[in-house]
């Protein structure tokens, strides 16, 4: 069964943070509140779907500064900033750093919904891409070494004769290691092979 999305408020006002987490339990989200980024990153992070509804100025480090916080720490959770101070060069820097939508308070109930929506949403995708990703990078490591080296090869594009002549054994030796290889991973074509190489690129 798949974990609840919990929604992380992080505002300094805690009469609108109060608010906010009103409005998002009476719209049925599971959301908890933190007064600064520095009360949000002492708090571990449960491993579960989720999202961050972001103020921009913030006692200590910005929401910006979070932001950017997250990205270094590899906390892949989206962003939705919520300001009421907001202008061109911060929302700017905030969705070229990958934020969902940047909203200004006051903001009407179905907007703010909508963009926590997307944001989750888009948790969802990539957490389904990790998954699969992690999941072919398991398969693969099935492999030998040298069924790795042919492998490699064969998604590379290279034909048997060459890969032969890089790894300097016989045609028939590529030929035994590439079916052997292909038994093993449940495939069937070059393309299968190519998706198994593409997911394993997406997970590092």
């Amino acid at each position: 069964m798949s974990a609840v999305a919990l929604i992380h408020v992080v505002d300094d006002d805690e009469s609108m943070r109060t608010a906010l987490l009103e409005l998002l339990a009476a719209a049925g989200f599971e959301s908890r509140g933190y007064a600064s980024t520095g009360e949000f990153l002492l708090h571990p992070l449960p491993d579960r779907p989720g999202c961050v509804l972001l103020d921009v100025r913030l006692p200590g480090p910005s929401g910006l500064e979070l932001q950017e916080a997250l990205r270094r720490q590899h906390i892949a959770l989206p962003v939705v900033f919520l300001t009421g101070h907001a202008d061109v060069p911060t929302s700017v820097r905030a969705m070229k750093a990958g934020a969902v939508d940047f909203l200004e308070k006051p903001v009407r109930r179905e907007v703010l919904l909508e963009a926590l929506q997307r944001a989750l949403a888009a948790d969802a995708s990539t957490r389904s891409l990790r998954a699969e990703a992690q999941g072919q990078s398991l398969r693969l490591a099935v492999l030998t070494p040298r069924e790795r080296e042919v492998f490699d090869r064969i998604v590379a594009g290279q034909r048997n004769k060459e890969i032969a002549v890089e790894l300097g054994i016989a045609l028939r030796t590529v030929k035994a290691y590439r079916a052997q290889l292909m038994t093993k991973l449940g495939v069937s074509s070059p393309a299968e092979l190519g998706r198994l190489a593409g997911a394993r690129h997406d997970a590092s």
